[in-house]
């Protein structure tokens, strides 16, 4: 019985903190709207917009579906998808706080469909990480909208995904999947030094494969959103 309060407990207090988490980067992506990005956004009707953010949100759902590892850099259990595009094709489109909540539908989108095989920790993981990149690439994207703008907001993001994303891992993911999944943190860390030597902690975890997994992941949806983000724009925008 004790076990079992203890588990709950565990499970609640996780819950809160992605609660508390996604009200915090919504809230910040509301506010950079309303401060720095003020009177840059395009406007566009309530339907339509939540039109577009519902599809969008669907089709990243479905593209989380298609993981793959990058076995070069990380253990197995981080698997990397293209999801990120559609969402940053809307944050471009219609601001951060757009890219937040199609980020977070995203991800009830697959939990709804295929559910979870990480006790929820990688599906938070992919909504906090994701938005250290989508949140920082639309507010510097719609401060100049270039296509050099474009290409440094993304490259910024992917920074900003690196950095905070391993941070993150280090102090509170690692951790936290190692309580909720009941593996042992050492078995986990063992596996990144199957792939590199140099881990033999939490934070060496983060340094040697979390970091490289989120360039080359950050790289590859960038690019991709270059190539699709202009054709698609249009059509968002209602201008096609």
């Amino acid at each position: 019985m004790n076990e079992l309060l203890q588990t709950l407990r565990e499970n609640l207090s996780f819950v809160l903190v992605c609660v508390v988490a996604a009200a915090a980067i919504i809230g910040l992506a509301l506010l950079a709207e309303r401060t720095i990005l003020k009177g840059r956004l395009i406007r566009m009707s309530p339907t339509r917009r939540t039109a577009t953010c519902a599809m969008l949100a669907a089709a990243a759902g479905l593209l989380m579906f298609f993981e793959f590892p990058i076995p070069i850099v990380a253990p197995a259990f981080y698997e990397a998808d293209f999801s990120e595009v559609p969402v940053l094709i809307g944050a471009f489109s219609m601001g951060p706080v757009a890219g937040a909540v199609i980020e977070l539908v995203k991800v009830f989108v697959k939990l709804v469909l295929k559910g979870t095989t990480t006790a929820f920790v990688g599906d938070f993981a992919n909504f906090f990480i994701g938005c250290t990149m989508i949140v920082p690439a639309s507010i510097i994207y719609h401060l100049k909208k270039t296509r050099t703008n474009a290409v440094v907001s993304l490259l910024s993001g992917t920074a900003f995904m690196a950095v905070f994303g391993s941070v993150f891992n280090a102090v509170y993911l690692i951790p936290k999947f190692a309580q909720l999944f009941g593996a042992p943190l050492e078995a986990i860390i063992a596996m990144g030094a199957e792939i590199n030597p140099h881990i033999t902690s939490a934070w060496s975890l983060a340094l040697w494969a979390v970091v490289p997994f989120n360039v080359i992941k950050g790289v590859g949806v960038s690019v991709i959103t270059m190539l699709l983000y202009k054709p698609l724009s249009g059509i968002i925008k209602g201008k096609k």
